[in-house]
């Protein structure tokens, strides 16, 4: 017994150079569902945002037949596919993300620009997968196999390599321009950052700090302090340049 299976776009990514942009004629057994033959070949379920077999939309708990016709599609984060069954639940518009512990340098410059990121340094698979499920977050990882995990309903696989390439990657492919926030976030721990009077941080500060700045911000959960140092200037262009190369295509 056997199904052909047929994957578009970015999903050629997870498949051998040899098998990309072909039909895959793969054998399957009773117990096997699509979502297992997808995950056979090499890609995450996350990653899977519509389903159809012979043509017609399908969940990933169908069981196939022999000679199905299996079509797998992208995630449509940016496109509303409307009244057609997706095998995800729909994509969440107010946006927060996990990292996992690869993605430290991704999870800062998102929280840079005003995104809701955790990353626990410590946490394992089964930590982050708990918490993307259970706090609604989409799970950010270079783990194939950390997105397989049955519990994880959002995620997205990292692709670029550097940072400042990887944050441009996610706000393109969720489409998070409208999100952008930029300095409302922590880049220790990604809680919000808000005023705060120079008087009940005095106590914190160091003597040049205290001489030379009066305006104040502090994270809500960690208790960090933020000032208009000269490192704010460094970041000002970081900002600029991540704004500017979502802006070319």
């Amino acid at each position: 017994m056997s199904v052909d299976i047929r994957v578009y776009a970015e999903l050629n990514d997870f498949l051998r150079p040899d098998e990309r942009y072909t039909v895959l004629r793969r054998p399957y057994r009773p117990h096997q569902t699509v979502k297992d033959l997808i995950e056979a070949a090499g890609i995450p379920h996350t990653e899977v945002d519509l389903l159809l077999v012979n043509g017609q939309p399908a969940d990933f708990g169908r069981h196939p037949r022999s000679g199905d016709r299996i079509s797998a599609y992208p995630v449509f984060e940016t496109l509303d596919i409307g009244p057609v069954t997706r095998v995800r639940p729909h994509p969440l518009r107010e946006p927060r993300f996990v990292a996992d512990v690869n993605l430290g340098g991704l999870a800062k410059l998102m929280r840079l620009m005003g995104l809701d990121v955790q990353c626990r340094r410590n946490a394992d698979d089964a930590e982050l997968a708990e918490v993307s499920a259970a706090e609604h977050r989409i799970l950010l990882t270079r783990d194939r196999g950390l997105l397989e995990r049955r519990n994880v309903t959002h995620g997205a696989y990292i692709r670029s390599d550097q940072p400042a390439d990887q944050v441009v990657e996610v706000i393109r492919r969720l489409d998070l321009v409208t999100h952008l926030a930029p300095f409302t976030r922590c880049l220790r721990c990604g809680g919000q950052i808000v005023d705060v009077a120079e008087a009940d941080v005095e106590d914190r500060l160091e003597p040049l700090t205290r001489r030379y700045y009066d305006t104040f911000r502090q994270c809500r959960d960690c208790g960090r302090i933020y000032w208009r140092g000269s490192h704010h200037a460094r970041l000002r262009a970081t900002v600029a340049k991540i704004r500017a190369a979502l802006e070319r295509r």
